[in-house]
């Protein structure tokens, strides 16, 4: 090959890894203009203080509230949306003795609460990441009965078997979000 060829052949794999590059940006840029982050630090925390996936964390936060914590007309409150008494049982179990309904619009506290039960609901579900979020949106004595329902017709509970479509899209919204975040924000969740 001449070197007239070589350094044609060089240009154009150099613009080829260019190009690449700038879609690669332009992919993340897209993905997390639509998908929010703040708190990354309080994530962190309390990922690795329950043993969870950051990035679990942030797509529950996302699919709750995108990041806007104003209270829900249902009024479940901050980043996480906790019922206060929700929050009274976590405080409960986990020996929060001070706690007062008030402390749930801050975001260390709310996703401090949140992350508590989202292990809470794993343990519960001995680490089915699915039926706990689904237990996050729906509550645990419906989760309970679907997959005790399940059971008795010889059946694990699916996704497509939830009987609430809420909640059977939440659990798609929340699963497919933890995917996007763990690419999103990597460093930012400390994935990586």
């Amino acid at each position: 090959m001449s070197r007239r060829a070589l350094v044609a052949t060089a240009w154009v794999l150099g613009a080829v890894m260019l190009g690449a590059l700038v879609v690669s940006q332009i992919n993340n840029a897209t993905r997390r203009f639509g998908l929010p982050l703040s708190n990354a630090a309080v994530i962190r925390t309390q990922a690795s203080a329950k043993r969870l996936d950051p990035a679990l964390i942030a797509a529950v936060i996302y699919a709750e509230t995108k990041f806007d914590p104003r209270p829900s007309a249902a009024g479940a409150q901050g980043l996480m949306q906790i019922l206060p008494e929700t929050a009274y049982f976590i405080a409960r179990r986990s020996g929060g003795t001070r706690f007062q309904a008030s402390d749930l619009a801050r975001p260390s506290v709310n996703v401090a609460y949140g992350s508590y039960y989202l292990r809470y609901l794993l343990d519960h579900y001995a680490g089915n990441e699915m039926l706990a979020v689904a237990a996050y949106n729906a509550g645990l004595t419906n989760v309970d009965r679907w997959v005790s329902d399940a059971r008795t017709n010889g059946q694990p509970l699916s996704e497509a078997a939830i009987p609430f479509p809420e909640t059977r899209e939440y659990v798609q919204r929340v699963l497919g979000a933890e995917l996007d975040y763990r690419v999103a924000y990597r460093r930012e969740l400390g994935l990586g």
